[in-house]
């Protein structure tokens, strides 16, 4: 059963499709806390669902709205991804507040829901995204403890099992010209908002970080090296 707590904080999508799924986590110190947050008009902020730490969910805005939830954000050459997408918050402390792993019914929940959004609306696998993928020069979220793999596996977004490394492609900060435009190209391509300039700076290195994050979270290094190489390669082969 979903519940519903009504969020004021919505608007009309305007005839944009939803062909997107944005996962976050709350950075709150209880679901309840979230939900009265997203619930309070001054705060200008929501999501469709927020799902609790045992695996609760409750529903704020329609999906057929616009929720409040990605902010300034770019994917795949779009801007607007509130206006074309579902925003789910998951509750979790968030590196603010003491940053862990999500726990098992939560994780359910959040497979079971996401399946159920799939059903409804024509969203590619590569558009299943966290928030840190659309705004990665602002969030962190859901984060390196979010188990990308296992909604891989349950038919929910994508992920380069089996990815090999592509020798020779180490990058970092300070690195400038046709191999950083190669690799920004790259970056891209698949989806993330980073402009073309050749020069491996902050933007770049943010990047970076957040397809570790996603992909490669053992490791943030925010060096770009041949095992990132391999993954990002594996992914534009998936698709």
């Amino acid at each position: 059963m979903i519940l519903s707590r009504p969020s004021p904080n919505f608007d009309d999508r305007k005839g944009e499709p939803i062909d997107m799924l944005v996962l976050h986590y709350t950075d709150m110190l209880t679901a309840e806390a979230a939900i009265a947050h997203m619930c309070k008009q001054e705060s200008k902020v929501s999501a469709h669902y927020v799902v609790a730490e045992d695996g609760e969910i409750t529903q704020l805005v329609d999906e057929e709205k616009r929720a409040w939830h990605a902010g300034e954000s770019h994917w795949r050459g779009h801007a607007n991804i509130n206006s074309r997408s579902v925003g789910i918050e998951i509750a979790n402390l968030g590196h603010t507040n003491g940053y862990k792993a999500f726990p098992e019914i939560q994780m359910q929940s959040v497979i079971t829901l996401c399946h159920e959004i799939l059903a409804r609306h024509a969203i590619p696998p590569r558009n299943v995204v966290g928030h840190s993928d659309v705004a990665f020069l602002r969030k962190m979220d859901p984060g390196e403890l979010f188990d990308w793999p296992r909604l891989a596996r349950a038919a929910i977004g994508v992920f380069p099992f089996g990815a090999k490394p592509m020798m020779g492609s180490e990058q970092a900060r300070g690195d400038n010209g046709k191999k950083v435009i190669r690799l920004q190209t790259a970056l891209s391509n698949w989806g993330y908002g980073l402009k073309l300039d050749g020069v491996y700076g902050p933007k770049t290195e943010s990047c970076v970080i957040a397809f570790q994050r996603h992909f490669r979270p053992g490791n943030l290094d925010g060096v770009w090296d041949d095992e990132c190489a391999g993954l990002l390669a594996a992914l534009h082969g998936l698709v």
